[in-house]
């Protein structure tokens, strides 16, 4: 009867909403959140690891030097308002004798997401620092020539602690498989120019975002059902939370931050479909747009990335040329990541697209996770002739518009002629 009472205030809410159509919701994304709803939280994702697979490189080529760009690991979120408001309710709710067995986990989980938040803001977690001590062994193990002896690495981070953090786990990885390892490590506000140049963003994609709020306005929002799984009583709940809509937001931004922290409480599990969903796609549609090469604003945005694209093409020449360098690393953030591979026009996250395709065909639990990276691994054969292979999450991808010559493989000055590949 108690869940049938929440069924009744649920349709009350929605009006007539439910009488009509139903929005369109993208098929991919509804398949990927069911299987599993971590990716919900898009950017706060924490790394998913798909496993690797090669193409042979064409006879004689053997790879030489790698040039990364890599986003820091898992880290906390900002500000525990949402989370001292679930456990504040939850609270309540224990208090009233009216919580399911669900609620006590939420109310854990909750603590725990605070106690990890710790008030510090953007704070690497130690599944953040473990994300990249992998990525680099395993970039170690699938290129140990390039790694082999005596090498010399550069290194470079944003002045944020949690992008130093996660340079030092990456170099420390590589160093643990090759002690012979020279790796200088450096941060200033210089190599802010082109690891985080992205001011004046706001102001180029606020028109793309109002477009983005009127596609989305009329998807289905279960702002209700969280309390039907927490709570026991309908009647008191609905006297203990006076804002469904702000609690099941508060739950969410709980939520989306939890396994950053490893915690195991599955937070996800009280919150309704389509209010994971909304709320995915909302923050999907933010990413893409503001960042990304999009009909609307791409044009104007990615071209932000030119600074650090220059700096990649300037570094892999050197390194070329003298043979001093293996790698080149970068360690930054995830809006600066979106519009450097959006400048390449890497396929995939650099693809060009309206505002009505990006819930269909950009994926942000995939294409800017925590610890997100591009790789461009450098091939030489006797010759001298140079060829580049593109990985994005360690995955290889192609260059949208740019023939290859073959697989994933492309001529490194046919690359340099045809950098402004979000222009095709």
């Amino acid at each position: 009867m108690k869940k049938i009472l929440f069924v009744l205030m649920a349709l009350l809410t929605l009006g007539t909403a439910a009488a009509v159509a139903q929005p369109h919701r993208s098929e991919t994304a509804v398949r990927a959140l069911q299987e599993d709803r971590t990716r919900a939280g898009n950017n706060l994702n924490s790394y998913e690891f798909f496993p690797i697979r090669d193409t042979p490189a064409p006879a004689g080529y053997k790879p030489v030097y790698v040039s990364h760009y890599g986003r820091h690991g898992s880290r906390s979120n900002w500000g525990g308002t949402a989370y001292e408001g679930v456990i504040a309710v939850m609270e309540r709710g224990k208090a009233a004798g009216i919580l399911t067995p669900e609620g006590e986990m939420l109310l854990s989980g909750a603590r725990k997401v605070l106690a990890g938040w710790d008030g510090m803001d953007g704070r690497l977690s130690q599944r953040g620092v473990r994300e990249h001590a992998a990525i680099a062994k395993r970039l170690f193990d699938r290129y140990p020539r390039v790694f082999k002896g005596e090498k010399h690495i550069r290194a470079y981070s944003s002045t944020v602690q949690r992008c130093i953090i996660s340079m030092n786990s990456f170099t420390n990885s590589l160093i643990r498989q090759n002690p012979k390892l020279d790796i200088r490590l450096d941060t200033g506000e210089k190599f802010m120019d082109y690891l985080d140049n992205e001011k004046g963003w706001q102001q180029i994609t606020g028109r793309a975002m109002r477009r983005s709020f009127e596609i989305l306005q009329d998807i289905p929002d279960d702002t209700l059902g969280v309390l039907a799984t927490v709570f026991t009583d309908p009647v008191k709940a609905r006297e203990i939370v006076t804002s469904p809509r702000h609690f099941t937001d508060d739950v969410f931004n709980t939520a989306v931050v939890a396994e950053d922290f490893d915690i195991e409480e599955d937070i996800y599990s009280v919150l309704p479909f389509d209010a994971v969903y909304r709320r995915w796609a909302q923050n999907n549609m933010f990413l893409y747009l503001g960042h990304c090469n999009s009909v609307e604003a791409g044009l104007e945005r990615v071209a932000m990335a030119k600074s650090c694209v220059e700096d990649i093409v300037t570094k892999a020449d050197e390194a070329l040329a003298t043979g001093k360098y293996a790698a080149d690393l970068r360690f930054g953030h995830d809006y600066p990541l979106m519009a450097l591979v959006s400048y390449f026009g890497v396929e995939g996250v650099g693809d060009r697209l309206a505002a009505e395709e990006v819930c269909d065909k950009w994926m942000g639990f995939w294409n800017i996770c925590m610890a997100s990276n591009l790789q461009l691994v450098f091939y030489k054969n006797r010759a001298g002739h140079v060829l580049v292979k593109f990985l994005y999450q360690e995955q290889e991808r192609r260059l949208r518009g740019l023939e290859p010559v073959t697989g994933p493989y492309y001529d490194w000055e046919t690359v340099k002629a045809n950098l402004e590949g979000y222009k095709r």
